[in-house]
């Protein structure tokens, strides 16, 4: 038996069906404490198997996290999953008791739909992470503009910094500007103090994320060129780990495990542009630290790589899934014996 949720703001409406994938039953319960304990009751009542939940992030993510605290299997079904299971019927009918149908089909037809984000700690380093990203990409965006704006206050005023990547060059920015009163230069102070402001609200995110990832006492840090902030992204990224069920599925996630794009007698293999691209980047920076500190393992490996021909972008590719592996032994708590690499 499987149920399909199909998730809004103030409903959740469910569909039970059995193993010929034919409606048992529906509800409709308010989004509440209330309706989530009803919903429970049904899943255990029924002998409920998995329970597919279409918006687990959202609307449905509060069900979610009561159901799985219940140990019912709680899975997330796509939105893209349930429009193309849409169009597979004779009549197109949208309405939330047929998408709770078809959510519970796919669900049932699909092995590998993902798990909701787990709570806790993992959440914490997910909206942590995430809001220093927005806060790094705002200061990145200001920088860029205050730029422009020096380029045409220096025949004016020579001494301005050119490089503004410390907080000493802005402070400077600030002082040099202090008695100007063009609007120009007003509006280069406002983002200078901007960009002050931002450094600080980010510096203090490294430490809350810093002393976050600390209490999950994971060993990702032990591996060469992974610092608590990149450790964090992959913790908040990876999320529930069960997810993956080997390193393939894993290196697939992350998108560095090349497709196959063969034909006949012909095997060849591309470049997998899907995954968690923010996972990807991840291991990507780890790559690039290790190339660039001679005598560690990554090192070694690269130019390994690149003895037997690979291409430098080869090379990287193959340290990339080299370090998934490892990231994957790290994060199913597998020990391993620490050296430059783990």
């Amino acid at each position: 038996m499987i149920i399909g949720i199909d998730s809004h703001k103030n409903t959740l409406t469910g569909c039970l069906i059995d193993q010929t994938l034919r409606p048992v039953e529906t509800r409709c319960v308010p989004n509440t404490p209330q309706g989530h304990a009803r919903l429970v009751t049904w899943a255990h009542n029924t002998a409920t198997q998995r329970v597919a939940i279409e918006g687990s992030g959202h609307y449905g993510r509060p069900v979610a996290l009561a159901l799985t605290e219940a140990d019912v299997e709680v899975v997330e079904v796509p939105p893209q999953m349930t429009s193309t299971e849409r169009k597979r019927q004779r009549t197109r009918i949208k309405n939330d008791h047929t998408d709770a149908l078809l959510i519970a089909r796919v669900a049932a037809r699909e092995q590998d739909l993902p798990s909701p984000r787990p709570g806790g700690v993992t959440e914490d380093l997910r909206l942590l992470v995430g809001y220093r990203r927005e806060l790094v990409e705002t200061r990145t965006r200001t920088i860029n503009r205050l730029h422009a704006d020096l380029t045409h206050l220096r025949g004016e005023h020579p001494n301005l910094p050119t490089n503004l990547t410390s907080t000493t060059a802005v402070t400077r920015t600030i002082r040099v500007l202090a008695r100007s009163g063009a609007t120009r230069a007003q509006i280069a102070k406002q983002r200078a103090r901007t960009i002050r402001s931002l450094t600080r609200q980010i510096q203090e995110l490294n430490h809350q994320i810093t002393t976050l990832v600390k209490t999950t006492e994971t060993t990702l840090t032990n591996i060469h060129g992974i610092g608590h902030l990149t450790a964090a992204e992959i913790i908040a990224q990876v999320g529930n780990t069960h997810r993956y069920p080997t390193k393939a599925k894993f290196a697939m996630a992350n998108g560095t495990a090349p497709l196959e794009t063969s034909s006949g007698p012909t095997i060849r293999h591309r470049l997998n542009r899907g995954g968690n691209r923010q996972l990807n980047r991840a291991l990507h920076t780890t790559a690039l630290t290790q190339i660039s500190r001679p005598g560690s393992e990554g090192h070694t490996y690269y130019k390994h790589q690149l003895t037997r021909g690979k291409t430098p972008k080869e090379a990287i590719r193959n340290l990339k899934r080299h370090i998934s592996n490892r990231v994957y032994k790290h994060l199913k708590q597998t020990p391993t014996t620490p050296h430059n690499l783990t």
